[in-house]
């Protein structure tokens, strides 16, 4: 199995004792066109594969799956290799220097100028359905917000900072994840208050054994708790 010395080494491996592993989703023109220059060349990829050691004599490609790509159309029997471990935090690394997955930022904590740089990120990208969004406005809203209890990001459509829900917020979730706070017992930050459904507020103003509460609406649960008046 594996070889723990072979870690970190460059090797050079025949193609056949290779497999893919998670194939990515590549245009077919880039891998003929670039096939066609490799072997127009003394056929070594420059740029190696990194792999994984699966069983003996059997890699599996963690990262730079086009160069596997470009390599099998152009013929190669061998090409350069890095052996990497196989632990899981290695195989999302390698992905993320290769380019082959976007790296996810958690909102629960993410800094104003994390916030920022990821949604410039986002518009920034082709056909993107946040286009027309002010990156100034979005970041203050959502960096101001009580982003540490989100279980999810629907509350960010409530900000009025142009993201709605549908393909916007769904946008956001390439970018962002969450690790939600327990939500405390006794809340009285309006702005927290804001984000909770009207049956969460009914329970708030339960445990406090406030009186008349039932029948309040959204807007006056969150007076209330919030110890505003009217």
């Amino acid at each position: 199995m594996s070889n723990l010395s072979d870690v970190g080494n460059l090797m050079f491996i025949d193609l056949e004792i290779i497999e893919p592993g998670t194939i990515v989703d590549t245009s077919e023109y880039l891998i003929n066109a670039t096939a066609k220059e490799l072997s127009n060349t003394d056929g070594r990829n420059w740029i190696p594969l990194i792999v994984k050691e699966i069983a003996e004599y059997r890699y599996q490609i963690i990262g730079n799956y086009f160069i596997y790509a470009v390599a099998e159309a152009a013929g190669l029997d061998k090409v350069w290799c890095i052996i990497a471990d196989s632990s899981e935090e290695t195989a999302k690394i390698t992905k993320m220097l290769a380019g082959e997955v976007i790296p996810r930022t958690n909102l629960s904590n993410a800094s104003n100028s994390e916030i920022k740089a990821a949604l410039e990120y986002l518009i920034a990208q082709p056909n993107s359905a946040l286009k027309g969004v002010k990156i100034p406005v979005a970041t203050n809203r959502i960096d101001e917000a009580p982003r540490k209890y989100w279980q999810d990001l629907k509350p960010i459509t409530k900000l009025k900072c142009g993201i709605t829900a549908g393909k916007k917020l769904k946008a956001l979730e390439q970018v962002f994840y969450l690790t939600p706070q327990p939500m405390p017992d006794d809340i009285r930050d309006a702005k927290i208050l804001t984000t909770l459904t009207t049956a969460e507020l009914k329970k708030l103003a339960k445990k406090r054994k406030l009186s008349g509460y039932s029948k309040f609406k959204k807007a006056k649960l969150v007076n209330l708790l919030s110890d505003k008046t009217e």
